[in-house]
């Protein structure tokens, strides 16, 4: 599973005021086709991963791009995505989203190689990022009394479960039938009738808020976070499929210091007044550096290990796509269960609570690599680890920036969590592209050992990040500031 499950969208500033919607409960079925479409295209990916290998000819850096891309896409502009609403509506922007996304989807559907299919995978990144912020803003704006506004972000949250559930489940199941179609394509174009039904009752449902027209994008910190994350994400994924060329090297170089230029261009503009894609002061906080600190190595871990899996069990182990899709289901159960109950403790635990979580995914992680030969035999004990991996990550994932963000000053709220936002999709891509370069690497088509040993290598490495979340996360202080 590649986004993983997205952090919660970044809270935006106060929507302006719109028409009390007639069916609000209607309205909300709709727009949570936002969560439900972008998290799922992370998790259906993966199931279709040695599907696209075999059949477009991709070496394991344009699978990990394929991945990426689409992370990539929506980080560098998920922040713009909220922005866009504020200026242009959120109707007009989700609808907008909705229906790139779909295109997009089917682009990806027809795509005849490899390198299209990169491409059209970053666009549908982008198009996520302009469709899935409107749905946070528009349930804030629609369900004023704050019982129903609770009850509509619950469903917000649940929506995220099942969508990573059913991405395993559906992709497994597509990619294992032969209705004139290849397998992997039809996980991308299942998109199209979800969105043009939603699409239709968005046109029906949904009331436009106002526009401002005051707020002014910054579209050269949006033109440099772009350029600078590309030029880093891409030669991570290929530079070893290439053998580190000179040119690799020097685009990395260039792409930190594009991030470099960044953040002076968004402190310069920060003090003339302006209105700056990212808020620099939040980094002279050391909570805020430990949050994302936590975070970064958190979903790098989150993403990696679900294509790391995905990939074994499919090419290591021979299990049919199908049978794959169900074993990843006691994951999905998993993380559903703990979810519940993370949200319904964390104000009495606090960070203690993501810190047992992390625990249980370290102990699901360990024994994985203690007992990988064991799974060619028998998947039972396999769902069983997978199954402590999900009760650990769905204490962790729900919860994570409600902590890191407690010890923020009230005002820093809204910008901190859409830089949290876009951390993880960062951290999400980063981890696809190190670890499981790491991953592919070690493995050899062919040699049945290599694929054990590229199994426990980058499980190996995910342990390790684990780890050193933890650490941040006991150094972070939970004592509301000033």
């Amino acid at each position: 599973m590649s986004q993983a499950l997205p952090a919660p969208a970044p809270a935006l500033p106060a929507a302006p005021a719109a028409t009390s919607p007639t069916h609000p409960w209607g309205l909300l079925l709709v727009i949570l086709t936002a969560p439900l479409l972008s998290v799922l295209d992370v998790f259906i990916v993966n199931m279709a991963i040695p599907a696209i290998r075999t059949d477009l000819g991709a070496t394991g850096a344009d699978l990990e791009l394929v991945i990426a891309g689409y992370l990539l896409g929506f980080s560098a502009f998920l922040i713009t995505g909220g922005r866009a609403g504020d200026q242009y509506g959120r109707r007009r922007v989700f609808i907008t989203g909705l229906v790139l996304f779909t295109l997009t989807s089917c682009l990806c559907g027809i795509a005849p190689s490899i390198g299209q299919l990169v491409l059209y995978r970053f666009l549908q990144g982008v198009s996520a990022a302009f469709m899935l912020p409107q749905t946070i803003a528009l349930i804030q704006v629609s369900f004023a009394e704050a019982q129903a506004r609770n009850r509509a972000f619950g469903y917000y949250g649940i929506t995220l479960g099942i969508a990573s559930m059913l991405g395993l489940y559906l992709g497994g199941y597509l990619v294992s039938t032969n209705w004139g179609v290849a397998g992997w394509r039809l996980t991308f174009l299942v998109n199209l009738p979800v969105g043009v039904v939603a699409t239709g009752a968005a046109l029906r449902l949904l009331p436009e808020t106002a526009r401002n027209h005051a707020q002014q994008f910054d579209f050269g910190g949006v033109a440099l976070l772009t350029a600078g994350l590309g030029a880093v994400v891409y030669p991570l994924s290929v530079g070893r499929e290439v053998g580190w060329p000179a040119w690799s090297l020097a685009l990395l170089l260039l792409g930190l210091a594009l991030l470099g230029v960044l953040l002076r261009q968004q402190a310069s503009l920060l003090r003339r007044g302006g209105n700056p894609l990212l808020d620099v002061d939040l980094f002279g906080y050391p909570s805020f550096n430990l949050g994302v600190g936590t975070l970064v190595f958190f979903f790098s871990v989150h993403n990696s290990f679900l294509l790391i899996s995905t990939v074994y069990l499919q090419s290591g182990l021979h299990v049919p796509s199908y049978a794959a899709g169900t074993t990843f289901v006691f994951f999905g159960a998993g993380f559903l269960v703990s979810a519940y109950l993370s949200i319904r403790y964390i104000g009495r635990f606090g960070k203690r609570l993501l810190q047992f979580g992390l625990l249980l995914m370290l102990l699901a992680l360990a024994g994985q690599v203690l007992r990988a030969p064991a799974f060619a035999t028998s998947l039972a004990e396999l769902k069983a680890w997978l199954l402590l991996y999900g009760l650990g990550s769905g204490l962790v994932i729900p919860s994570l920036l409600n902590v890191a963000l407690r010890c923020l000053p009230a005002r820093f709220a809204g910008g901190a969590a859409g830089v949290y936002s876009t951390f993880q999709q960062v951290a999400s891509a980063l981890g696809v592209t190190l670890i499981g370069g790491v991953f592919f690497a070690h493995w050899h088509p062919g040699e049945a050992a290599s694929f054990v040993r590229a199994f426990r290598f980058g499980l190996g490495l995910d342990i390790g990040c684990l780890l050193v979340a933890a650490l941040l996360l006991e150094q972070l202080q939970e004592t509301k500031a000033d």
